[in-house]
């Protein structure tokens, strides 16, 4: 589970507490504000995600899910890894549950980015590998080389590596994606596996 404040140091147990108060987009979001996020300096793995589903609203635990476990699978590591904030950060695009639309969860809030991302990231100095899964992740990350398509950006991972992987969700939603593109488990996740164990070490 994510350290208590008193764990972290000063300046950054702070800026948490600012965004755990933010009520900047409580206006459209149907079930209330709960940023969830997981955040250390001494991080060496940055896990950039969506935005909370509604059972992480729930839990107020990222990643407390299915796509949580396919993700630490896709990893090789345990909860207890994932959820220790000295190795793992766990910064989404948006840091509340922004409710569910027609085909899913609604996009991440709009407001997050331009108000918290720059400052929660200053507080990640260690960073060694940037996981960057979907796509307003990517486009938010890789800027200049999205083009719209998580599965091109993801099939030019080597471009990005080491330091940066971009993934598909791994949510169940996306089981047809990972049947219609074998080479992601058979080329992808060896080497994402390598990377993750030698940040951590």
């Amino acid at each position: 589970m994510p350290l208590a404040n008193s764990d972290l140091p000063v300046a950054t147990a702070l800026l948490l507490q600012q965004v755990r108060a933010c009520t900047l987009c409580a206006p459209n979001l149907a079930l209330g504000v709960r940023p969830i996020l997981q955040v250390h300096p001494a991080a060496r793995i940055l896990v950039v995600g969506q935005a909370p589903g509604i059972r992480v609203h729930n839990s107020g635990v990222p990643f407390d899910d299915a796509s949580g476990d396919r993700l630490r699978e896709w990893m090789g590591i345990t909860r207890e890894v994932f959820y220790d904030p000295t190795k793992m950060a766990i910064v989404p695009m948006g840091f509340c549950y922004p409710g569910t639309g027609k085909s899913g969860d609604l996009p991440p809030r709009p407001e997050c980015v331009p108000r918290w991302r720059q400052q929660v990231l200053g507080h990640l100095p260690d960073v060694e590998l940037t996981l960057v899964i979907g796509q307003y992740a990517q486009a938010w990350h890789l800027p200049k080389s999205y083009n719209s398509s998580v599965t091109s950006t993801v099939e030019r991972w080597q471009q990005y590596a080491p330091s940066v992987i971009p993934l598909p969700h791994p949510s169940p939603r996306n089981n047809i994606w990972l049947k219609r593109n074998p080479w992601f488990s058979e080329t992808l996740l060896p080497e994402l596996k390598t990377l993750v164990a030698r940040a951590l070490d």
